[in-house]
């Protein structure tokens, strides 16, 4: 099965951007950064999210985003699926801190169940078969609103919506223009979807 081995972001300035992920969301490994001064304007059709265990986390987590400098998107708040926030990275990547649960059951901590890559889509029945056809199995998928694919041991898990409806749950405008500054690696060789987001072939990681 293909699965996604790595997400790269093209940053203007990877050390600063090195910095401010692994203080915001104690992140090292499971992003990749590299310099690139390729034009992008406005929404970039991509969302990454940390899905986490409670609210409690969701505030730890936004709190050290914007204590290193983050822009708060959408301030964390319930919801009828749970709770969550969104900000925005310096280096202009969007973030949305979520969680499904409705009350804590812990102390807060920063830690994360998982990454995952959203990509805005202009037809998701379309870029659903596309992945298919990559060899990628689906896992979840509600028509052409939703699809998430099955992550397997990817450290990234991968899902499709529309770009219009993605761009509305960030809080930013759906316009954008240039380069989605993103760069995903996978074990199913190069190729470019039809919204324009780029794989390269890269090798899974070993196992630990």
């Amino acid at each position: 099965m293909t699965s996604i081995a790595s997400v790269t972001l093209d940053v203007a300035d990877p050390e600063a951007a090195h910095r401010f992920y692994t203080t915001a969301f104690c992140l090292d490994t499971q992003i990749r950064l590299r310099a690139s001064e390729a034009p992008t304007t406005g929404f970039r059709g991509f969302t990454l999210s940390l899905t986490v265990s409670q609210p409690a986390n969701v505030n730890s987590l936004i709190d050290a985003a914007l204590d290193a400098g983050a822009t708060s998107l959408k301030p964390a708040a319930k919801s009828l699926w749970g709770y969550g926030g969104v900000v925005q990275a310096p280096d202009g990547t969007i973030w949305k801190i979520a969680t499904s649960a409705k009350k804590d059951t812990g102390p807060a901590t920063r830690q994360f169940d998982e990454i995952v890559l959203l990509l805005g889509v202009a037809d998701v029945a379309a870029s659903k078969r596309f992945y298919v056809g990559q060899g990628i199995a689906v896992a979840k998928s509600f028509g052409r609103v939703y699809v998430e694919f099955a992550a397997g041991s990817s450290p990234v898990k991968l899902a499709l919506y529309r770009r219009r409806a993605l761009a509305k749950d960030a809080g930013v405008s759906p316009d954008g223009t240039g380069s989605h500054r993103l760069i995903i690696g996978g074990d199913g060789g190069s190729f470019t979807d039809p919204d324009g987001f780029a794989w390269e072939a890269v090798s899974p990681a070993p196992a630990p």
